[in-house]
């Protein structure tokens, strides 16, 4: 299968995606971050709180390697990884891949920041940043890429575009939560923000 052909079907498969995902439930400014410890590309453990403990936290979902809206704002992120840095930040990425697929994803864009397996999205549950595919689409992601297999589940559901700046307190101190995969964060707004925190 040409290359062509692989792109014109992830395009089409992106453009059925299901637009009616509610994110009324979704963490918002002034909440309390919720702690988590998950798996990253390495198999190594990531806790939320021990990161905040050394800084300000950005945390942002994408949904997979697979993606190509995705990989595109992963790469914004890691252009201004240094202007995070300075503004004493560290950056996770949470994806519902396994740590195969999330390491492939963190190797082919040279990502210098933790990308976190979020296994059956259950941090993005209880951050309120999952939605779950209709059937149709959901049939149309199996056959297409196989995401069973590369998300470790038969779950159907996926994360919503959403990045979350948490101050070192574990106040979310800014809320971007998106149900247009199009659409993402703003690394210029992050940064904003993080230089609002004292």
């Amino acid at each position: 299968m040409s290359v062509k052909k692989i792109f014109l079907g992830i395009f089409f498969l992106l453009s059925v995606a299901s637009q009616a995902q509610d994110v009324s439930k979704a963490l918002k400014v002034g909440d309390k971050a919720i702690n988590f410890t998950l798996k990253n590309a390495k198999g190594e453990d990531v806790t939320l709180y021990s990161l905040l403990e050394k800084g300000n936290v950005i945390i942002t979902w994408y949904r997979g390697g697979w993606c190509p809206y995705c990989n595109v704002a992963l790469n914004q992120l890691q252009e201004k990884l240094p202007e995070f840095k300075s503004l004493n930040a560290s950056l996770v990425a949470l994806t519902p891949e396994l740590p195969d697929h999330s390491l492939s994803t963190q190797e082919k864009n040279k990502l210098e920041f933790e990308v976190l397996t979020d296994l059956n999205n259950e941090v993005a549950r209880l951050y309120g940043v999952v939605f779950k595919l209709d059937d149709k689409t959901a049939q149309r992601y199996e056959q297409a890429l196989h995401l069973s297999s590369r998300n470790g589940t038969n779950s159907s559901e996926l994360p919503v575009p959403a990045t979350y700046v948490i101050d070192k307190k574990g106040n979310i101190r800014y809320a971007y939560v998106n149900p247009n995969y199009k659409e993402r964060a703003n690394p210029e707004v992050i940064i904003q923000e993080l230089r609002k925190i004292r």
